[in-house]
């Protein structure tokens, strides 16, 4: 791996964290425009992490980001605040969120333009 690579990933894991914690905040505001606009994030976070690397570790990167921050911002504090409490909102997101990153690490990767592959002229005219 280059260090740009290795940049990426890392700006990737901060981009994943944000997001997750975003979505930790909205998710149950507005029920369900909240608990959508919090999967359409990640799907945004994950997808555009394909989409920017050309590999499924970009979607790794952001998808390990987005996880550690919702864990961390489930568990509890001594004062007993909870930001993602035991409803079911709450486990949609969680689950929404996991399933958004599998199936975007599981897509097909994206094509590489080939110059071979080039049309150059109309043949047959």
């Amino acid at each position: 791996m280059t260090v740009v690579r290795v940049a990426v990933h890392l700006l990737l894991v901060v981009l994943g964290a944000l997001t997750g914690a975003a979505g930790v905040l909205v998710h149950a505001a507005w029920f369900p425009g909240g608990l959508l606009l919090a999967l359409l994030a990640a799907a945004g976070v994950f997808y555009g992490s394909l989409y920017a690397t050309g590999v499924r570790t970009g979607v790794g990167a952001s998808a390990a980001g987005w996880l550690v921050a919702v864990v961390l911002l489930t568990l509890s504090r001594p004062e007993g605040d909870l930001l993602v409490g035991g409803s079911a909102v709450s486990y949609a997101y969680l689950l929404g969120g996991m399933a958004v990153a599998v199936i975007c690490a599981t897509m097909v990767e994206l094509p590489r333009p080939d110059a071979t592959r080039a049309r150059l002229g109309r043949l047959g005219t």
